[in-house]
């Protein structure tokens, strides 16, 4: 909240953008037709065209058509403010609407950015797009919750050959199923995506999310922000990351198209390659290093000294473990962060071997 009170007295404006574009976050409310019709659709592209990517599976599977607010509010005062979302889904951005406007968002004109747009509870103007280029220009802080993860990723195997890539295929034995095969020849992907001086023998690429960090450091870089990226993910180390999850259980990727949530771990190595060299990038860093930079311990205590309700208190210590815990969500999570290098710059009058100004959540947090 200390770098939010900065932004305040820097700039007039500020415009927080929020991406969520799955489809599938709950289950229950597909229909088991909805998942019959996409399974049927991918086995006949499949059947004329040949073996899909696992990018262009996801991108079927995810997006296929067949509070903190007022908290924000008392901190930056009169500060305009204004949320953008960034949501493909038309279903998704409905039921954002309903939780955050109640009954006051509505449909743009088709000659206007923003497809949806409303005022939430706490009176913040908020609008909903297709696209990040849609998102007027402008001082921004963006926040990616889990966004990254669920962007299409292309798969790519070493083999004797060389590079090949993980295609999706219809499994003859089961002409009703799908499987994975690997490629015969290369393919423009694995042509294109695979570093000379990868070590890894399985490999998995988000050209989507390079693209949109790109577009994210250009806008970062010109008219100044932040953005902080949320996720589970690694530093360039992990392998076969793509996997399913359908009521909260572990899922087929292959199995119910359409039905089960699909997810892959961010390469933040990747991301911080793609934002080039305009902007500063900090982390990856665990969830749990985040959030005692932030001042989790403390804030616990003061929760503890003032709740004299014995289950409210252990909840609060079975909350505080499940986000911190290392083997629960504590290393699960990642935190990056993409900055204006202005951010960082040393300022007139300080001394030239004065450190940077601390980042909250990447830097230990100072409580004297």
């Amino acid at each position: 909240m200390r770098t939010l009170l900065r932004l305040k007295r820097l700039m007039p404006e500020v415009r927080w953008t929020m991406w969520q574009n799955r489809s599938c976050s709950n289950s229950s409310t597909q229909s088991l037709e909805s998942n019959t019709s996409i399974l049927k659709h991918l086995i006949s592209k499949i059947t004329a065209t040949g073996p899909i990517s696992v990018a262009e599976y996801m991108r079927e599977a995810l997006t296929n058509p067949v509070a903190v607010f007022s908290q924000l509010k008392a901190v930056l005062g009169e500060t305009d403010i204004s949320v953008h979302l960034v949501e493909v889904s038309p279903k998704l951005s409905q039921f954002q609407a309903e939780c955050l406007t109640g009954d006051k968002a509505q449909t743009c004109n088709d000659d206007q950015p923003a497809y949806r747009s409303g005022t939430t509870h706490t009176g913040l103007p908020i609008y909903w797009y297709h696209r990040i280029e849609d998102v007027p220009r402008g001082f921004s802080v963006f926040l990616a919750h889990e966004f990254f993860d669920a962007l299409p990723i292309h798969k790519f195997q070493r083999t004797e050959k060389g590079w090949r890539e993980v295609m999706v295929d219809i499994d003859p034995e089961s002409p009703e199923k799908l499987r994975f095969v690997v490629s015969h020849s290369p393919t423009l992907a694995s042509s294109i995506f695979i570093q000379n001086n990868e070590g890894r023998q399985h490999v998995e690429v988000c050209p989507d999310g390079g693209v949109i960090v790109q577009k994210l450091a250009s806008r970062i870089a010109e008219d100044g922000g932040a953005a902080l990226i949320v996720d589970y993910g690694h530093d360039g180390t992990k392998t076969d990351t793509f996997r399913g999850f359908k009521g909260h259980q572990l899922h087929n990727v292959l199995e119910a198209p359409g039905m089960a949530d699909l997810t892959a771990d961010v390469d933040f190595s990747y991301l911080r390659k793609m934002t080039g060299n305009e902007v500063t990038c900090l982390g990856p860093i665990t969830q749990r290093s985040f959030l005692k930079n932030m001042g989790i311990d403390s804030r616990l205590q003061v929760l503890l000294r003032n709740c004299h309700d014995p289950s409210t208190r252990a909840q609060f210590i079975h909350s505080y473990d499940m986000l911190i815990n290392p083997e629960k969500m504590g290393h699960r999570f990642q935190f990056f962060s993409v900055l204006n290098r202005g951010r960082l710059a040393q300022y007139k009058g300080m001394q030239k071997n004065t450190a940077s100004l601390p980042v909250a959540g990447f830097a230990e947090l100072d409580v004297r």
